[in-house]
């Protein structure tokens, strides 16, 4: 969240590329820096005949099979946007276009680490509207069988996230951070998505994680972790249930004053619960914060 509480884009455009984890399609991708309330705003660049815009909104994630995906009312979508989405929020970008000329965010490494780096490249650009938050005012509380996700009241944003996995490699993990830039450059940002060996085959029958490899994810088979240089982190599965949620949870498409709570949550269910909060008035409140006056010399 920004400290002098105005809002801000990056300075400079900055570009990477890489394959999309599903598609396995090379993608080219550009962060820009865009005017005071646009928002974040994916471009596909690769369509001409339509409405290329898709606003990262809570009302436009259309899909959130292992990845959140957003769709216009044209039809056009973009897919795995969360990682990216993640370091936006956690770096304080409230308003960025980012260009991409496919159908899907590249998965660059499988954690938010690449687009922390893309972003500090372009640098930040302070922007004189005065940044919004929303603050949650009571309880939201969405239960699916044994998954949960919640929004509390809290003067700060707060995460908790438990999971649990019969593989031995994973178990029962949970973390529990103040979410601030900081937090999440040290604790979260380099933590990786992975899958298990077992259920590549049908997910690729599926259309999925065609651009999967061990270059951008962790990798189980059993109880033991394929890939050759380890785990970053003792609970590095848990970490990065954390970060996709900070990416789908920007959807809102402004910093939280609140506490989020995930049990086994997964995309769906963070959305399902930013969609219970939006539909309860009373529980939120969308204040104005008043910016830091700078002092003279």
């Amino acid at each position: 969240m920004s400290p002098d509480h105005h809002e801000h884009t990056i300075a400079v455009p900055a570009i990477c590329a890489g394959v999309g984890l599903h598609t396995g399609q090379r993608v080219r991708l550009s962060v820009r820096p865009a005017s005071a309330g646009t928002g974040i705003v994916f471009v596909r660049t690769d369509i001409c005949d339509r409405d290329n815009r898709v606003p990262a909104r809570a009302d436009l994630v259309t899909q959130t099979r292992l990845g959140t995906v957003i769709t216009n009312a044209d039809g056009v979508s973009v897919s795995t946007i969360e990682h990216l989405m993640a370091a936006l929020s956690a770096l304080g970008v409230d308003n960025a276009l980012i260009e991409l000329d496919g159908p899907e965010v590249p998965i660059m490494d499988g954690s938010a680490q690449p687009f922390v780096q893309l972003l500090d490249q372009a640098g930040f650009r302070r922007q004189a509207q005065p940044q919004q938050v929303i603050e949650i005012l009571k309880p939201v509380v969405v239960v699916e069988d044994d998954k949960r996700a919640a929004f509390y009241p809290a003067d700060r944003f707060e995460m908790r996230f438990e999971i649990d996995f019969p593989s031995a490699v994973i178990g029962h993990q949970e973390i529990e951070l103040v979410v601030t830039e900081d937090s999440f450059r040290t604790e979260l940002a380099a933590a990786r998505t992975f899958g298990f060996v077992e259920g590549v085959e049908a997910l690729r029958a599926a259309g999925l994680a065609r651009g999967g490899s061990m270059d951008n994810a962790i990798v189980i088979d059993g109880d033991r972790v394929l890939n050759a240089e380890g785990l970053r982190f003792a609970d590095e599965f848990v970490r990065h249930k954390a970060l996709d949620a900070i990416g789908d949870l920007y959807v809102l498409g402004m910093p939280i004053l609140g506490r989020f709570e995930g049990i086994r949550a997964g995309h769906g269910l963070n959305n399902a619960v930013v969609r219970a909060l939006l539909s309860q008035p009373d529980a939120y409140r969308i204040v104005t914060r008043a910016p830091v006056l700078q002092q003279a010399g």
